[in-house]
């Protein structure tokens, strides 16, 4: 049963890049996203066709993904999907009709070595944890929102306007993670106090909000930046996020040698390295044709 669950987190990282792709191309033909005018922002980027593709293709990724950890242990399922990350940059070129640079192929072999380390080194058992400290929860909630929020804004501050989309799709990432840290703490509470104390519980709202801005940050993502560097940053940096929530909120176990201690070390430090490495050496260097693939 193993075999299936990694065939369903191959076909789950390959239906998400898909979904990706779909969903950069109706973000690029919609209007820029506004602040200013959300509602106005969701109407225009639901009514692209290719949008819409994309948001019902990354449902029926979710779907897949849930399947896959239910034949296949997490840390399995974890490789898998970093793994993938390397197919962005053959999709890009074979089915898209994207350029994409050497820089790029050794960012995308870069983040996809690191979270593998990561990955391969988190000790099984710790999947199921949904309990968690009020105070540890708060604590890392709020830095990844803080930092989320940095990188939104990170033009205003005086960062380079040109990584303004890789900036969004990190922030994006981050966002996700803080979405996916409150779910699993929600299944917790549903645990031990029923359905309706999710109702009174402030991490539902969390949920709701960070995935309303990571919705928004990841089209804009999508309309400033190059695809293949955006997608890349925001699935690594949901992945990164994701699991040291696990760690430092839900106490799942951390490597019991210090080769492992290393590895995941050097995993987060080639995701880093990765990441300056994917910015295109040429403005509009991976120009999407807008022709179906």
């Amino acid at each position: 049963m193993i075999q299936l669950g990694i065939l369903l987190a191959l076909l789950c990282a390959l239906v998400t890049n898909f979904a990706f792709f779909f969903k950069q191309r109706g973000a690029k033909l919609a209007p820029l996203v506004c602040v200013s005018t959300p509602v106005r922002s969701a109407r225009a980027l639901f009514g692209s066709r290719w949008f819409m593709l994309g948001m019902l293709v990354a449902v029926a990724a979710w779907l897949l993904h849930v399947a896959a950890m239910v034949f296949a242990p997490l840390a399995t399922v974890q490789v898998v999907l970093a793994g993938g990350i390397v197919l962005v940059g053959v999709m890009a070129e074979r089915v898209f009709g994207f350029s994409v640079s050497r820089r790029q192929w050794l960012g995308l072999a870069a983040t996809a070595a690191g979270l593998v380390a990561f990955a391969l080194t988190v000790p099984g058992g710790g999947g199921a944890r949904a309990g968690f400290s009020s105070t540890g929860m708060i604590i890392f909630e709020t830095a990844l929102c803080g930092l989320g929020a940095a990188l939104i804004v990170g033009p205003s501050a005086g960062a380079p306007r040109q990584h303004h989309g890789n900036m969004l799709g990190a922030a994006a990432g981050i966002l996700f993670g803080v979405s996916d840290i409150s779910i699993k703490a929600l299944t917790g509470i549903a645990g031990a106090h029923g359905p309706l104390a999710l109702l009174a519980s402030p991490w539902l709202a969390l949920t709701v909000l960070a995935s309303i801005v990571a919705f928004f940050a990841s089209a804009k993502s999508l309309q400033e930046g190059d695809a293949v560097p955006v997608i890349a940053i925001t699935s690594a940096s949901a992945n990164v996020s994701a699991i040291a929530g696990g760690f430092l909120v839900f106490g799942d176990p951390l490597p019991s040698s210090a080769l492992g201690i290393v590895a995941q070390l050097l995993g987060v430090f080639a995701v880093v390295v990765a990441a300056a490495l994917m910015p295109s050496l040429r403005a509009g260097e991976t120009a999407a044709v807008q022709s179906a693939p």
